[in-house]
């Protein structure tokens, strides 16, 4: 990071550190955070123009004295890989439910947002996220679409995307390459956006999940240089072993951080950060952001400090972040008051040296930045009814079979005949954003459906409407009403709509507040339970179904995808 400092100002700094002038604020009576040398100093820590001037020293003066009585001081947390959409939140209600937390910055990729608009999309996040009280970094998408097998509403060859990194030096990096299949075959377009951002000296996130051996050192050839796909221990070390920063992810739907815990040892602690990747809003709001991770980690036996550790210096080091992470002279200002280093309960959030947040609530309102030309993003085919009814009724088929809090489906077989309310539920993928008209149909298990059908267009990465259904009719009124909204989530039973969360900005996001939208999705996530469904994530669930970049089988607007095979194959069998 530049930085943007006056000779005068820094002299001033360098004045307030000796003592000779008073600093903005001073801290006293608090345990603060090493993340450099793990340790807690009881010591006091000086600010001045948005930055550390001091730790310890006996001479320092202030204009405003703090003091912590006895609470700790840390950095602020920056989570290294998050995408804002999922949180259904624009980057304004994100920062409403995550600083409170203590969350100060932010390394995001918006691929949600580019995919459904291109990179008009990105210019809407990057402004909605300009002058709020953390930072969000943001990356340049690598996978719009994800592959050849989607539609998504908007394309990025490797031309588009060289042009992106070079009008964007904002970008911190080239977004995850989940395109992994295409890397280690050679795909001559998924190289060239690789070479475009080896050309403009950004880092390569990765995108691996169980990629180990001979196909690992392939893709590492990239330069990719993360990973947040890990779902064991083992596949974590090795990943380690190669020189990858491992990312290790606790979301809504996917939560990988305590199986990966046996990992972490106190050699390879420096190369490993805790990142969300995705995160509802209510999880947001309920159970917190990184700091719910934090007591995730330390329940199941990490150190206190090791983890602080991850969700700090680490990711700043990752992506080269010189000023932030520690309590350091010369480091960003930005911190976290602590009651404690078990349940990490936040008392207060400065950032950049200023009061943002107190008690659980921002102490200021976010106004929310103009987003029309972010709506209109949902159009349907007109014949969905007649569509849904080209199930085959008998016969042996392919079914995705889903599990709680996995990304990872599984590749069953069973009898058409069984579909219905129960075990085996009816799944659509149909194309929201260019009228093609196609509709992907599939079967999956594992929902639990009794009643009624769930839509959303939330559904990674092109986010085409996605729907499951115990018949069609209910699929079909599903989608309608979403389609009505402009986007979002939907409950139907009988054809009558349950529940629902408008999502108008691309299909994505709302622009109401955090505590609104997350009471809303309550409501959505009780209307499934109410027809049946047993996944306490569904609609995050529902997202990944039609992801075809992780493994077994999934679902697209062109037909259902054997992901090992990276090809579409037959429905029936």
């Amino acid at each position: 990071m530049k930085d943007e400092i006056s000779v005068d100002a820094l002299k001033k700094r360098i004045e307030c550190a000796q003592g000779e002038e008073s600093c903005d604020l001073l801290f006293v009576n608090g345990r603060v955070v090493s993340t450099f040398t793990g340790e807690v100093l009881e010591v006091p820590v000086g600010v001045s123009g948005g930055r550390i001037c001091a730790v310890g020293g006996g001479k320092l003066k202030a204009k405003k004295t703090v003091d912590l009585d006895g609470a700790y001081l840390a950095p602020a947390f920056t989570d290294p890989h998050i995408h804002v959409e999922s949180s259904m939140l624009t980057p304004e209600g994100f920062a409403e439910a995550v600083v409170p937390r203590g969350t100060g910055a932010t390394v995001s990729d918006p691929h949600e947002i580019v995919n459904v608009l291109g990179m008009k999309g990105y210019e809407y996040i990057k402004g909605a996220a300009a002058g709020l009280p953390l930072d969000i970094f943001f990356t340049i998408p690598s996978c719009v679409p994800a592959t050849h097998m989607e539609t998504s509403g908007a394309e990025l060859d490797a031309a588009a995307t060289a042009g992106a990194l070079a009008d964007h030096q904002e970008a911190r990096a080239l977004s995850e390459m989940m395109n992994f299949p295409g890397v280690i075959t050679g795909l001559d377009d998924v190289l060239g956006k690789i070479a475009a951002a080896r050309v403009a000296d950004r880092p390569i996130d990765g995108h691996s999940p169980g990629l180990v051996g001979d196909g690992l050192n392939a893709y590492l050839n990239a330069g990719i240089f993360s990973d947040h796909e890990c779902f064991e221990a083992k596949e974590a070390v090795e990943k380690l072993r190669r020189g990858v920063w491992v990312f290790m992810r606790e979301g809504s739907a996917a939560k990988n951080l305590v199986d990966l815990l046996p990992a972490v040892t106190k050699e390879n602690l420096c190369r490993l950060c805790i990142a969300s990747d995705d995160r509802h809003p209510d999880d947001l709001v309920n159970q917190g952001h990184l700091d719910h991770s934090l007591r995730v980690a330390v329940q199941a036996g990490l150190d206190p400090l090791s983890a602080l550790r991850m969700v700090t210096l680490n990711p700043a080091q990752a992506y080269g972040f010189r000023d932030r992470g520690g309590i350091a002279p010369s480091f960003m200002a930005d911190l976290v008051v602590l009651e404690d280093l078990r349940e990490f309960k936040v008392k207060s959030v400065y950032h950049g040296g200023r009061l943002v947040a107190e008690h659980g609530s921002l102490l200021e309102p976010v106004s929310r930045k103009p987003a029309e030309d972010t709506f209109s993003s949902v159009s349907l085919p007109g014949d969905l009814s007649e569509r849904f009814r080209a199930y085959p009724e008998r016969g042996r088929v392919r079914i995705i079979g889903v599990e709680p809090e996995q990304l990872l489906t599984g590749r069953l077989e069973g009898e058409a005949s069984d579909a219905g309310p129960g075990k085996i539920q009816f799944a659509a993928v149909v194309e929201r954003h260019r009228g093609t008209g196609n509709v992907g149909l599939g079967f999956v298990e594992g929902f639990g459906l009794k009643s009624g059908a769930i839509a959303s267009t939330v559904s990674h990465d092109s986010h085409n409407l996605v729907v499951v259904g115990v018949s069609p009719e209910d699929m079909a009124a599903a989608a309608g009403a979403v389609g009505r909204m402009g986007g979002g989530l939907a409950v139907v039973r009988d054809s009558k709509v349950l529940a629902s969360l408008p999502l108008e900005v691309a299909g994505l996001m709302s622009r109401r507040g955090s505590r609104e939208v997350a009471e809303q999705l309550g409501r959505v996530k009780r209307a499934a339970s109410e027809c049946g469904c047993v996944l306490p994530a569904p609609f995050m669930t529902l997202s990944f179904m039609a992801l075809p970049v992780i493994p077994a089988l999934k679902l697209t607007d062109m037909g259902l995808v054997d992901v090992d095979k990276f090809e579409i194959v037959p429905l029936e069998m």
